[in-house]
């Protein structure tokens, strides 16, 4: 590939970055608005998230996973605790001092209604589009899931 075609498929890239990301930074809020009524803060929908996915997940594991600092995730972990979204679970038998945290039942649930609430939502605006615009975005998922990858 040579320098010009390069450049050309840099300029490119940027200017699709450029106009993506509008677009996608006003769907997540739209998405989180949706997740209001649940009564918890983004970054506790996302810990618990994490943990429903990881069950027995240690607290420095969750820190390291969600880039946050120890103290803080601490914080959070036993204002989860408290609010009844997670538990302690059962010692690990082969380091005694390690328990991980799973959902509880009223955790699971609300991610569940959060979840639901979220689908809701996108199906009610997908169905506004034209069935060419929802081939569109089906053909953009698949790419779309590879970004970050």
């Amino acid at each position: 590939m040579s320098k010009a075609d390069h450049h050309r498929l840099t300029e490119d890239a940027y200017a699709l970055a450029e106009a993506l990301r509008p677009a996608l930074h006003r769907l997540y809020r739209q998405l989180r608005r949706e997740s209001d009524d649940a009564g918890l803060s983004p970054l506790h929908g996302l810990l618990l998230a994490a943990i429903i996915r990881q069950p027995g997940i240690g607290v420095a594991e969750l820190a390291r996973m969600e880039k946050l600092r120890g103290p803080t995730i601490s914080g959070h972990v036993k204002a989860m605790e408290r609010d009844g979204l997670i538990a302690r679970s059962e010692p690990d038998p082969n380091d005694r001092r390690r328990n991980g945290l799973v959902a509880t039942e009223k955790g699971q649930e609300i991610i569940r209604g959060l979840k639901q609430r979220r689908t809701d939502w996108l199906a009610a605006e997908l169905v506004k589009l034209s069935p060419q615009q929802r081939d569109a975005i089906r053909a953009a998922i698949e790419p779309l899931m590879e970004i970050g990858q």
